[in-house]
């Protein structure tokens, strides 16, 4: 077999040294590229509960779905708070936090995204788990969601796109600063708000308390009540 370096296309990195230095031809490298394992944040599943190890599947257009650790040190600090909690499920991508709360005994969810892929693939995903019952699946944009009646909800997720540049949408400000939201939550309710680790955000808008806050990797995760509910 003739060696031929200078036709190879693929870098000489760890997972292709043994093909880097052989023309092989383009569908001998295909196989070769087929065979290699899916990305690890890919591999995503229900924690805990009575649907707990079922695989989730996340729809294409979700770039950054939240880690399995990240979610399962959520759900210890919520602890008893899910058990019978209504729940609403924001920027719902797979609807991972939503049906997380199913399985460990939430009443019911309600999953909110604007993308129709994201909508049917947590269907896909409810389906599979046996958790459809009690749960509410709407297209629509959270801004326009909120405006209508709605809830009260015991626990509110929201993991809207991170704000990484001065660009992009600051999704986070204009949850917090909404007049809509507040009134969604129950006495004593809980909105879970996850941004980016690494953004320097202001303080918190008044009518809002801050009950706990932790970083995993890239990821800041707020626990926040209203202020007169974390008063009371």
């Amino acid at each position: 077999m003739e060696i031929n370096r200078s036709s190879c296309q693929i870098p000489l990195d760890s997972l292709s040294r043994a093909f880097a230095a052989v023309n092989l031809g383009e569908h001998v490298l295909a196989f070769r590229l087929n065979v290699l394992p899916k990305p690890l944040w890919n591999a995503m599943r229900i924690i805990s509960g009575k649907s707990g190890g079922i695989p989730l599947r996340t729809p294409k257009t979700v770039l950054r779905p939240t880690t399995d650790r990240t979610r399962s040190a959520v759900f210890s600090i919520l602890a008893d708070r899910v058990k019978e909690a209504r729940v609403a499920d924001l920027f719902a991508g797979s609807g991972a936090y939503g049906i997380e709360c199913l399985s460990r005994g939430a009443r019911s969810c309600l999953f909110i995204d604007s993308e129709k892929p994201c909508i049917t693939t947590i269907e896909q995903n409810l389906t599979k788990a046996k958790l459809l019952p009690n749960t509410d699946l709407r297209q629509a944009k959270v801004d326009s969601w909120w405006t209508r009646p709605s809830g009260p909800y015991d626990l509110i997720f929201a993991d809207p796109p991170y704000r990484k540049t001065p660009e992009d949408r600051d999704w986070n400000a204009e949850i917090l600063k909404s007049e809509f939201l507040p009134p969604l939550l129950a006495a004593g309710g809980i909105l879970i708000l996850e941004s980016w680790a690494f953004a320097r955000e202001p303080a918190l808008p008044a009518g809002w308390t801050c009950i706990d806050e932790r970083k995993y990797g890239a990821a800041k995760v707020r626990f926040l009540q209203r202020a007169q509910a974390a008063d009371a």
